[in-house]
């Protein structure tokens, strides 16, 4: 309603039409200078305006028709300001959120357009360590954002379940293997035996260092020099079975990630994670034949050794791509090539996400090179979302935190938190689900908190905080608006008496409210969770400070419905939030 008179008044001024001026409205931090706000500059690039910024602005301020809805117009700088009615703007909000309820600042921009978001997608077989979770929540985020949006969307799972690790896994297998303890929990046995494997290739890795040191400097070597073939031959060789189609090798690998994407699916659901499709580069083998074919029909190949190289030297500098060993085996790159093919093929998108971490940037940019050589147009559609690593952890030296680990540890502590309040915690109906449920808050909001790109050293302190700005914060926030609700004596009035919530703090709660489709629109064009987080945050706060003065029972009943009124809409809006989030917003803890 505002924005609209803003823009119908300013498109006469200025001959630009008003859809186009509303692009350029922007909400204003500082309500006490102004509520709305227009960045003349901004206008120019649909129409160049005759004039300094500054003078426009001053000269569109003196010539603005104040209303009902418009009550004050001045220029600071380059911006032109609004003041509104801000009774008629706290009803025209809470009348929104009444009729869309949690459909409130979203919207179908994506009606009838397809989108793949890749992530998680660990290493069959690896531990799911804290790592693994960054590439897991903000896939989940974005595709409930995107649900939300009206796009159609497909979440997948590209398991890592193929390369040289998996014959160095079954050689430690074979080596270090236990069934029973396979059986009772895979990932972590296999990680298990993964780790002494690689500590016994390194060691001759060492040991064959040592004897050159000392051939070198002309010393008796201190133990032979081995000739049987090393671990990573072994593994070499076992991978070269793999890719060859021996049943034998195939069987064992097919167990093995057969009984980790069980383990996997179990802790994915205490995540409240689910996936359309679970694929894997195992499953691309027999279309890297055909995608091999067409780069060497478009000359896209160069030998290097009797392995394949693509040269990418020119003109992105992204130098000589190795796609193909001496050996004849592929690589992660070729079955990324093959994999995004035969999506576009088989279940197409409009756009289609990568959620893997800024340690692969380069690895992405070679990879869309390489299809805009191959001529697909459709490369166009396809981006990588980076985000900064979780430093501390090494799965070789076997110095990794599993995610489980993780979980159960916030739960226990978040249940020694809940248990303080005997009353509260008498009324909860299953203590441990919800203890798990504000655990996963915490470890998904200080994940959240910054802006994706940070790294960050993984510490337990972080991953347990219960205070402050948290995920149990905003959990409290969520069951305290619902208690309060349920203990306030009245029952929600869709036609409640709006114009009694004159009160500075109704109005900024209000006010708050009212932002959600603008931090919607910006959480979607940046993909960024800390956006929204931020945000509520705010009006977590925000609800804090209304609390203080606003109160509902014992009062009168046209004042108590009213902020009853404006206590649902802040929980509808919080409980929106945290959804997208990924996190089940808590009626009692």
């Amino acid at each position: 309603m505002f924005q609209e008179e803003i823009a119908k008044q300013l498109s006469v001024l200025t001959e630009i039409e008003a859809n186009k001026i509303l692009e350029c409205i922007e909400s204003t931090k500082n309500k006490d200078m102004a509520d709305f706000a227009v960045p003349i500059p901004k206008l120019n690039k649909f129409k160049k305006l005759v004039g300094k910024p500054d003078q426009l602005a001053i000269d569109f301020a003196s010539k603005i028709q104040l209303n009902d809805c418009i009550q004050g117009a001045s220029a600071t700088g380059n911006y032109l300001n609004f003041k509104v009615n801000r009774l008629l703007q706290v009803q025209e909000i809470l009348k929104d959120v009444i009729s869309q309820k949690e459909r409130y600042g979203m919207t179908e921009q994506g009606k009838g357009k397809k989108v793949i978001v890749e992530f998680s997608s660990p290493n069959i077989a690896k531990p799911f360590h804290a790592g693994h979770l960054r590439s897991t929540i903000i896939g989940n985020f974005m595709i409930n954002l995107f649900k939300d949006l009206g796009y159609e969307t497909v979440s997948m799972n590209y398991l890592g379940d193929w390369g040289k690790q998996y014959g160095l896994l079954a050689v430690g297998f074979e080596k270090y293997g236990s069934e029973e303890e396979l059986l009772a929990d895979p990932i972590k046995h296999l990680y298990n035996v993964y780790v002494q494997i690689n500590g016994d290739a390194e060691k001759e890795e060492e040991a064959k260092k040592k004897y050159a040191e000392e051939i070198a400097a002309g010393l008796e070597p201190t133990a032979p020099l081995q000739t049987t073939p090393t671990i990573h031959d072994t593994a070499r060789a076992y991978f070269k079975r793999m890719e060859d189609g021996d049943a034998a090798a195939l069987s064992i690998w097919k167990r093995f990630r057969d009984l980790s994407i069980v383990k996997y699916k179990d802790i994915y659901e205490r995540l409240n994670v689910k996936f359309d499709i679970y694929a894997g580069e195992s499953l691309v083998t027999e279309g890297m034949a055909v995608e091999f074919k067409k780069l060497q029909d478009k000359n896209l190949l160069e030998d290097s050794q009797g392995a394949k190289v693509i040269d990418l030297s020119k003109p992105n500098k992204l130098g000589k791509v190795l796609v193909q060993k001496t050996d004849g085996t592929t690589l992660y790159i070729t079955r990324d090539i093959a994999a995004a093919v035969d999506r576009k093929n088989n279940i197409g998108f409009d756009k289609m996400y990568y959620v893997v971490a800024s340690q692969q940037d380069f690895h992405f940019r070679q990879l869309f090179d390489i299809l805009g050589k191959m001529d697909y147009p459709w490369t166009k559609d396809l981006t990588h979302i980076n985000y900064g690593m979780v430093k501390g952890m090494s799965t070789r030296k076997g110095t990794v935190v599993f995610l489980e680990d993780i979980l159960n540890k916030t739960q226990k502590k978040m249940l020694k938190i809940m248990k303080q309040n005997e009353q509260k915690f008498a009324e909860i109906e299953d203590p441990e689900k919800v203890a798990d449920i504000v655990g996963l808050s915490a470890v998904v909001i200080q994940d959240f908190n910054a802006k994706r790109n940070k790294d960050y050293d993984f510490n337990w302190d972080r991953m347990l905080k219960s205070d402050g700005d948290t995920g149990p914060y905003l959990q409290y926030a969520h069951a305290r608006l619902c208690s309060l609700e349920r203990k306030s004596g009245f029952e929600f009035n869709p036609n409640a008496n709006l114009t009694l919530l004159s009160e500075p703090e109704a109005f900024n709660l209000a006010i708050t409210i009212g932002r959600y489709p603008e931090i919607i629109q910006l959480t979607h064009n940046q993909l960024e969770p800390s956006t929204l987080v931020g945000y509520l945050f705010e009006l977590a706060h925000a609800v804090s400070s209304a609390h203080q003065v606003l109160w509902i029972k014992d009062r009168e009943k046209d004042i108590a419905e009213a902020r009853f009124v404006l206590y649902w809409a802040a929980k509808v809006i919080l409980g929106s939030g945290l959804r997208i989030l990924g996190l089940v917003p808590l009626e009692r803890m």
